[in-house]
């Protein structure tokens, strides 16, 4: 039998493309969603907001994510988003 997967409330994406984050974004949602986690953060970073639009639009769409909102104050602000399942 494995053992059960450590997972973090939080996924750093910043400096990734798009290409490359949004992959481990899905993964990493599946994996926090089945560890019990029920609002993890994403790290997306502020930039041009390209990365932080692609990680929206996908987000939209999970079907997990109840919601979603922008990082508040101590969360990240505009470069992070909050996800609950």
């Amino acid at each position: 039998m494995g053992t059960k997967k450590e997972v973090g409330v939080e996924l750093d994406l910043h400096a990734m493309t798009v290409d490359e984050a949004i992959p481990l974004m899905l993964e990493y949602l599946g994996e926090a969603y089945l560890a019990g986690l029920k609002e993890v953060r994403i790290v997306h970073g502020k930039g041009t907001g390209i990365l932080r639009q692609a990680v929206n639009r996908e987000i939209k769409k999970h079907p997990l994510v109840r919601s979603f909102r922008p990082g508040g104050k101590g969360e990240g602000m505009g470069g992070a988003t909050v996800v609950e399942f």
